[in-house]
C-alpha cells in the first residue's frame, strides 16, 4: 500500500507538473516550501543553484515578477526561460563563482536556493558525504551573495554529518527550519533546510 501510494503520488506532481508547464515535479517542492515559509517576495533577487532542468527558477521567477531577478546555475545547459539568465557551471569551482561574481555586477541577493544533487552512487554514506560537500558549497554561495537578512534553501541527504552542518548554518542565519516537502518522494531520504535572517559570513 505504501509503494502504491508513493507511485502514486510522484504521477500526481509529474502530471502536475506538465500540465502547468513547469519543467520538473520538483517545482511543487518549492511552491509547497513558499506557502509554508515565505523564503521568497516579489522583487527579490535570487540565486537557484543546480537549476537545471528550470522548475525551481519558474517558480522563483513567477514569485519575484518583472521586477525581480532569477540567475539559475548548473554544470548541464539549461534551455532559455523568458526573463531568467541561465549560466552553466559548477559551484565547487572558484571560475564559476568568479564568473556569477561578475554577472552580479555588485549587486546582493535576496535568496540563494539551491537543489543541488550528487551523482547517486548507491552507497549511503558516500551519497550523504558527496550531498553535504555541496551544501557547504551552497553555504558558501550564499555567504559571498547574500544581503543581510536574506534567506537561504538548501537540499540535504540525511545523515551523520548533517548535524555538523546544521550548526554551521546556525552561526550565519536567526532562524534554521527542516522540513520535507509533501511533493518529496516518501521513501526519499531529502531534508530541506530553511534559513532565514542572514547575519554575517564569519
Amino acid at each position: 500500500m505504501t509503494r502504491w501510494y508513493s507511485e502514486r503520488k510522484n504521477e500526481y506532481f509529474y502530471k502536475e507538473a506538465k500540465r502547468d508547464g513547469y519543467r520538473s515535479r520538483s517545482a511543487f517542492k518549492l511552491k509547497q516550501i513558499q506557502k509554508k515559509f515565505r523564503i521568497l517576495k516579489e522583487g527579490n533577487i535570487v540565486i537557484d543553484l543546480g537549476a537545471a532542468p528550470g522548475g525551481w527558477s519558474q517558480v522563483a521567477k513567477e514569485i519575484v515578477g518583472e521586477k525581480g531577478t532569477v540567475l539559475g546555475i548548473d554544470l548541464s545547459p539549461i534551455q532559455p526561460i523568458k526573463g531568467i539568465t541561465f549560466l552553466q557551471g559548477d559551484m565547487t569551482k572558484e571560475s564559476s563563482l568568479k564568473e556569477l561574481i561578475y554577472l552580479m555586477e555588485e549587486k546582493k541577493a535576496d535568496a540563494v536556493l539551491s537543489d543541488m544533487s550528487p551523482n547517486i552512487s548507491g552507497n549511503y554514506s558516500v551519497d550523504h558525504a558527496r550531498s553535504i560537500f555541496l551544501c557547504e558549497q551552497a553555504l558558501i554561495t550564499a555567504s559571498t551573495f547574500l544581503r543581510v537578512g536574506g534567506n537561504f534553501l538548501c537540499k540535504v541527504f540525511d545523515g551523520e554529518e548533517l548535524p555538523r552542518f546544521i550548526d554551521e548554518i546556525k552561526n550565519r542565519f536567526v532562524t534554521i527550519k527542516k522540513f520535507n516537502p509533501p511533493a518529496s518522494r516518501k521513501s526519499s531520504s531529502e531534508i530541506y533546510i530553511i534559513a532565514k535572517s542572514f547575519k554575517n559570513s564569519k
